[in-house]
């Protein structure tokens, strides 16, 4: 893709580079104030948009802090949840007395993310939190408690920073709107 095309696929940024990272800052700064002890905490990254987030936050965060991941799927290729939410990679970790801390690229409509909270809270976990880097909070369906947030925005369909559309855009190093002509036939 040359830097023409990218340009044309997009309609503006929405988070830039330093507010990603000034975002990742206060989240983990929040998050360590929280779990003095970081051996209880563990990281549950949602794969695959969360690998950026997940791996930047976790290199500002104590080094006792564990990491796991899971993948669950709602969306397919198009640009809407579907509501129906599939595991296509399950935790290794027992959650059993631990703190767990899910940690999502974005929070949209809340209905993956409610059922994720649900289904890690029957596993034993002493406590389930979230922490998100970006959520739509026009875009709630389902009230989901998220306690680390880090930057809200509109209710639009972004791309970049793990973020993808049909896994296109995922590397860039911001967040930007996806734009309409290209996604326009899944919206038919």
């Amino acid at each position: 893709m040359t830097m023409d095309e990218l340009a044309s696929d997009l309609d503006g940024i929405v988070a830039t580079e330093a507010d990603i990272s000034a975002a990742l800052d206060r989240l983990a700064g929040e998050i360590r104030s929280d779990y003095t002890d970081p051996s209880s905490l563990l990281l549950v990254g949602v794969l695959k948009g969360a690998v950026m987030v997940m791996a930047d936050l976790a290199r500002r965060l104590p080094p006792g802090v564990a990491m796991d991941w899971m993948a669950v799927s709602s969306y397919g290729a198009g640009t809407r949840s579907s509501g129906v939410v599939r595991i296509l990679k399950d935790l290794d970790a027992d959650l059993t007395g631990r703190h767990v801390l899910i940690v999502e690229d974005i929070v949209d409509s809340g209905r993956t993310l409610s059922w994720l909270l649900g289904n890690l809270r029957s596993r034993g976990a002493l406590s389930v939190e979230v922490a998100t880097l970006l959520r739509k909070p026009e875009a709630a369906v389902v009230n989901v408690p998220v306690k680390y947030v880090g930057i809200d925005i509109p209710n639009a369909f972004v791309v970049g920073f793990g973020l993808d559309y049909a896994e296109r855009f995922r590397g860039l190093p911001y967040v930007a709107l996806l734009a309409p002509h290209v996604y326009a036939e899944d919206a038919e």
